[in-house]
């Protein structure tokens, strides 16, 4: 039997150049690999441009690393006698003995006989089969490739790979032969699989050890059984057995891994040892007077750790620079606020920043609320402050009278002076630019500390990859006595039913969200839809005996908010709302969140926009309403959303279904471009490929020693040419 063999690949080249031996210098050190693919025999300008376009290949390096998706195994030649229903991929060689056009219109066909001493084939074509009828010719040998199949109990080969039978391919290949992913235009212009598999077999017969020289140190390469470099660029491309394609994959995947580990091991590493910042030495009046007398609540143990950990970073003298996970509801805020007094215990001011005006005014209430009892200041900036308080707030930072300021992103506006900023926290962390929280930086001569907290929590295996040149906490325990939220799907035709039970909650002394999709692409529609919705809601709760508030992204700020204000102080019972408030009402009274047309939204959405429910002591419910007819995909989303409310396990699927290409703020960050590492599937390589490269930063840091030669000077040509995210 026949074998073939898939691997996902991403097609897209990285246009990296390779290092060479050692004691040369760099600059003589640029290896063939860099050469522009144009000067590879068989290229030449027009292919070349077409390469670049389609492909992404420019260099001879980017060729390389243009790896086949599939192999099949054409090592050996099956006797026609031999096939049988089991037979899948079979290489066949023999002579035409008959050929005939059969049938007419549509069920017109090319049939010709092929006989190899033992039996007959039958080769069958339903396409070209003027222009392959001019190239078969009777009693000449051929060798055929293709699927078996039977008809009539006569073995057949429908359009089968065919070519005339020479002294060059009169043997089985040694080789397993690649299939590389195409694109139309490739096919047109002469660059179809075997075209490309070609070229790559021109570039390999002109490279040695030296033009790929070893990147990973012998001793890691022989804990993990791991080939050398060269032989699996090689062996991927053309291997001579499943196993030698297997080991040349675990070895590049392990590459990709351990490369990208070390790069924000080694971020990590130099910020801990080298950044200066601001030592908060004590734990004092501020923090004991709030945590003995006024705490509200016992602290869960996710969150006495987690303060642990910012403890330890404020006090060493370096920056922190911690991101801080946690599910909707798990008590973040109440640690965030409990580090701004340990600030305040140490003579520094904090800001605290949210993303939207109502959650920055939300926190300063908060804020406002537990520490009444402490004698701090807390001040809030934001666009809609009025000159006059804008003018007292800024006054009253810059002299150091407001310890704890809340806003928006004007905070990290020129006019905001501060003096002594010494922690700063960001509030959804994904809603804020990179550039937008680097400004922070700058509020201080020393480096203020920075926090950055999240209500999407992220899969181990992604933050190892898209956040590991940072330190991170996870708040994975909810605090005691919050009741779960019950989600199930209904179908829209059940819409009645839903707004008898949203009536049955208000009678209680409820509210209600109610929320429609807003997608860009068909936001025309989905406002209409929107308008529509609002209209049936009204008539279902009609005025006086109920209010509405609706909100949308069209409405000019100042309506928006007091929509929303009039919601949150329970002037209305029901908010009927795109997703603006995925971040930022926190109504405890809030009981119900009905989703409609749930399935047009991802699982972090959904997941976040149930988090607006269930803030409070009362029994809350998520109904997500759907049309009847569902995608799969769309169906295990939902089924997901009803059976857990646990975000940690929505994430972890929500990356099996979309893949890391998806997940927020990924995307740009250049991180997850492996071309054959898969962060889900490889989960173990990754595990081992981390464990590694932190062994080496903890007894080498500066890979000093012979052993990791070859891993520092690959580092030095790759230096700069690899965008590495930084939270700030």
């Amino acid at each position: 039997m026949v074998l073939v063999i898939f691997v996902r690949v991403k097609s897209r080249g990285l246009g990296l150049k390779c290092p060479v031996q050692k004691n040369k210098t760099i600059s003589n050190r640029i290896s063939i690999l860099s050469n522009p693919i144009e000067y590879l025999k068989g290229v030449g300008p027009l292919r070349a441009d077409i390469l670049k376009k389609e492909a992404g290949i420019y260099t001879f390096y980017d060729l390389l690393q243009y790896f086949p998706f599939r192999h099949i195994d054409r090592t050996q030649i099956t006797p026609i006698s031999k096939i049988d229903q089991k037979t899948d991929y079979v290489q066949v060689k023999g002579k035409i003995t008959s050929v005939e056009i059969l049938g007419e219109k549509h069920g017109k066909r090319l049939v010709a006989t092929l006989y190899d001493g033992t039996s007959e084939l039958e080769l069958v074509w339903f396409q070209g089969i003027n222009w392959i009828q001019k190239t078969l010719h009777m009693g000449s040998s051929y060798l055929v490739f293709g699927k078996a199949g039977f008809y009539m109990n006569t073995p057949q080969i429908t359009h089968p790979e065919i070519e005339l039978l020479t002294e060059e391919n009169k043997y089985a290949k040694n080789f397993l032969e690649p299939v590389y992913p195409g694109t139309e235009k490739l096919k047109a212009r002469g660059m179809g699989g075997r075209q490309m598999g070609n070229l790559t077999l021109t570039l390999l017969k002109l490279l040695s050890e030296k033009e790929i020289p070893e990147n990973i140190p012998e001793n890691i390469l022989g804990k993990f059984r791991l080939v050398k470099r060269y032989e699996a660029f090689n062996n991927i491309h053309f291997p001579s057995t499943i196993s030698d394609y297997e080991n040349a994959v675990k070895r590049l995947k392990f590459e990709e891994l351990f490369l990208s580990q070390f790069r924000m091991g080694l971020l990590r590493f130099k910020r801990h040892t080298f950044s200066k910042g601001l030592v908060f030495s004590k734990v004092g009046n501020y923090f004991n007077e709030f945590y003995q007398n006024h705490l509200p609540f016992e602290l869960t143990g996710a969150q006495k750790r987690v303060l642990k950990e910012i403890r330890k970073d404020i006090g060493s003298g370096k920056q922190m620079n911690r991101l801080l996970q946690g599910d909707v509801g798990s008590g973040k805020t109440m640690v965030a606020l409990m580090a701004m007094l340990i600030a305040a215990d140490n003579g520094f001011q904090s800001c605290f920043m949210a993303p939207t005006e109502i959650l920055a005014r939300q926190h300063f209430e908060s804020l406002k609320t537990m520490l009444h009892n402490i004698p701090l200041k807390i001040g809030i900036l934001t666009g809609s402050s009025t000159p006059k308080e804008k003018r007292e707030v800024l006054n009253a930072t810059k002299e150091g009278e407001i310890a704890i300021l809340t806003g928006t992103h004007a905070l990290i506006e020129d006019a905001v002076q501060f003096k002594d900023l010494g922690l700063a926290i960001v509030d959804e962390q994904h809603r804020f630019g990179v550039a937008q929280r680097a400004k922070l930086w700058d509020k201080n001569d020393v480096n203020p500390h920075i926090l950055v907290m999240t209500a999407t929590p992220i899969p181990r295996t992604l933050a190892l990859t898209a956040y590991g040149d940072l330190d991170y906490s996870i708040m994975d325990e909810m605090p005691p006595g919050r009741i779960p939220i019950t989600t199930v799907h209904r179908m829209e035709y059940a819409r009645p039913q839903v707004m008898d039970f949203i009536k049955t909650e208000i009678t209680k002394g409820r509210q209600a969200y109610i929320i429609y999709p807003l997608i860009e692409e068909s936001a025309k529609l989905d406002f209409e839809n929107l308008m529509k919705g609002y209209e049936e809601v009204k008539a279902y709760f009609p005025e006086p005996k109920y209010y509405i508030s609706m909100v949308h992204g069209r409405q000019k700020s100042g309506q928006k908010q007091t929509n929303m204000n009039r919601f949150v102080k329970g002037d209305t019972q029901i908010m009927v709302s795109t997703t603006v408030v995925e971040v930022g009402v926190n109504v405890p009274n809030a009981s119900v969140m009905v989703i409609e047309s749930a399935e047009k939204f991802g699982l972090p959405q959904l997941h976040q926009l149930r988090g607006r429910v269930g803030r409070g002591n009362e029994k809350s419910y998520c109904i997500l309403s759907t049309k009847v007819k569902l995608s799969a995909d769309a169906k295990q989303r939902l089924k997901i959303m009803c059976e857990t409310n646990d975000g940690f396990k929505i994430a972890e699927k929500d990356l099996e279904i979309r893949g890391p290409g998806d997940i927020e703020g990924t995307r740009q960050s250049g991180l997850l471009n492996f071309k054959l590492a898969n962060i889900i599937e490889d989960w173990k390589i990754l595990e081992a490929a981390r464990a590694a490269a932190e062994k080496v930063l903890e007894e080498d840091p500066d890979l000093s020693k012979d052993e990791n030669h070859c891993l520092k000077e690959f580092l030095q040509i790759q230096k700069g040419k690899t965008a590495w995210s930084k939270i700030s």
